[in-house]
């Protein structure tokens, strides 16, 4: 592991790729370690001009693309896997250097990537006989959409790039994919050493802010859209694909809820639960945001929660010592603040942090709340940062209710030693994803995305595979 004092040397020749080619701009963005609140590095900036060229590109490699098996994309997708992890280091210290998360995290995400890439590529799509008489053969085959734009967000910005790239182009699409502006590097990097892989089109890496983005989602020749972000920001990227009638996969925010029955271990499920809420400082869609604690076994679940917020380190991610990073960016920072206050100013009690250290970068102690109102803005609100509320419930009914009632359905878990109840209840839960005993446990075979409001479509497995391709009917008379 890395330390802060050997750090790898940060390249300065970030660039775009476009039709295979490095490109350079005449603008740039202005890239900060969160940790320091400094500028360290300078990112190329795409205009209308670039994306169209990008466009071009792609739709000219995506006949040659498509025509290839789904064996031939998947052994370029082993190759892929194996370039993330030679180059695992260099990539996870970067992606510390401008995300903020612990260096040990980066690395796994990394590896995880590379995992999840394989994973997708081993998954089989067959051509589904839907009749076979002596009248009709009328078959099911899935055929590639065309040019697929991707947009992804600064809390995990490998993970959430590879598992929409791969699948595109595993179904044989070409990409154009744009990273979130405060975290571009990394992926500009991934498209720097896959452009030796790839043929030239197949893959194009734009960086750019809002204007870019909202330019992809109403492009003509964009035949797709994934992305991953807020809510708010989700819908208006629906709204402008809606005029080219786009076919979209959106993966929105959550507010995740966590049940704790009141037969567990307290101790035990505070040390899971802990990871799961503030892992990356909280900054996950399908973190724990919402812990319901039953009555009898609260006062020693808050204890056990709280002893583990006390001991977790938090500061620079290059620290090997500390487990929690900064907030990645200022705005997000200023909202977990206000949300701060706002608890404060209710009168909810804190049973650890709470108070946010005068120094620079963008720190936020783990902080949990208690004897706080079901109607507050740290319950009701995604707050995506490392501030947790813990509510009391006496009847179980209650608190399903409670889990329910909210415009989000990411996900949520349910804590018990008697499995088949906790399963009972988590099929009560209107989410994508119910967990039983664990959270944020996700897989390449097993699709991912949310209910109501947190999202449309779904990512992995073969069914986030078919959101890449146009189902057609091939009917035959015989």
């Amino acid at each position: 592991m890395a330390k802060q004092t050997d750090v790898i040397e940060l390249q300065k020749n970030f660039a775009l790729l476009i039709d295979g080619k490095l490109v350079e701009t005449k603008n740039f963005l202005r890239v900060i370690n969160p940790a320091t609140e400094q500028v360290f590095a300078h990112c190329p900036e795409a205009d209308q001009t670039h994306l169209n060229a990008a466009v071009s590109a792609a739709r000219q490699a995506l006949d040659a693309w498509s025509s290839k098996s789904y064996e031939e994309r998947a052994n370029y997708i082993q190759q892929l896997a194996m370039l993330l992890r030679e180059h695992r280091d260099f990539l996870a210290s970067l992606l510390t250097q401008e995300q903020g998360k612990p260096l040990s995290q980066s690395v796994a995400e990394i590896d995880r990537g590379a995992s999840q890439s394989e994973g997708i590529a081993g998954i089989e799509i067959p051509i589904e006989t839907l009749v076979d008489d002596e009248e009709r053969y009328i078959e099911l085959q899935y055929r590639p959409l065309g040019i697929v734009g991707i947009i992804t967000p600064w809390n995990a910005p490998v993970n959430l790039a590879l598992g929409p790239l791969v699948s595109a182009l595993y179904t044989g699409n070409t990409v154009i994919l744009k990273p979130s502006p405060y975290t571009p590097l990394t992926t500009l990097k991934m498209g720097e050493l896959m452009r030796e892989i790839f043929p030239a089109g197949v893959i194009n890496f734009l960086a750019g802010g809002d204007e870019l983005g909202h330019e992809m989602t109403k492009h003509p020749e964009i035949n797709k859209i994934s992305f991953t972000g807020s809510v708010e920001t989700g819908k208006k990227v629906m709204a402008s694909a809606a005029g080219t009638l786009k076919r979209v996969t959106l993966e929105l925010g959550g507010n995740d809820p966590a049940i704790i029955l009141e037969d567990v271990d307290p101790e035990a499920v505070a040390k899971k639960i802990f990871f799961a809420a503030f892992v990356n400082s909280g900054q996950v869609c399908m973190a724990v945001k919402r812990i319901y604690a039953h009555e009898e076994i609260y006062e020693e679940f808050c204890s056990a929660l709280a002893k583990e917020a006390k001991n977790a380190k938090y500061g620079n991610g290059l620290d090997p010592e500390n487990h929690l990073g900064p907030i990645q960016n200022k705005m997000q920072f200023n909202k977990v603040v206000g949300i701060l206050e706002d608890t404060k100013k209710i009168g909810a009690h804190f049973l650890s942090g709470g108070t946010v250290p005068n120094t620079p970068g963008y720190f936020f102690p783990p902080t949990l709340v208690t004897d706080i109102d079901e109607n507050s803005r740290l319950v009701q609100e995604e707050q995506f940062g490392p501030i947790v509320p813990i509510l009391k419930y006496k009847d179980v009914e209650d608190a399903i209710r409670r889990a329910n009632n909210t415009l989000y359905g990411l996900s949520g878990s349910v804590w018990s030693s008697d499995r088949k109840r906790a399963t009972k209840i988590a099929k009560r839960l209107r989410v994508g994803t119910a967990w039983v005993n664990q959270h944020r446990a996700t897989s390449a075979y097993v699709p991912f995305g949310g209910a109501k409001e947190s999202g449309i479509g779904r990512q992995y497995s073969i069914l986030g595979l078919k959101g890449y391709m146009e189902p057609e009917v091939l009917s035959v008379v015989k």
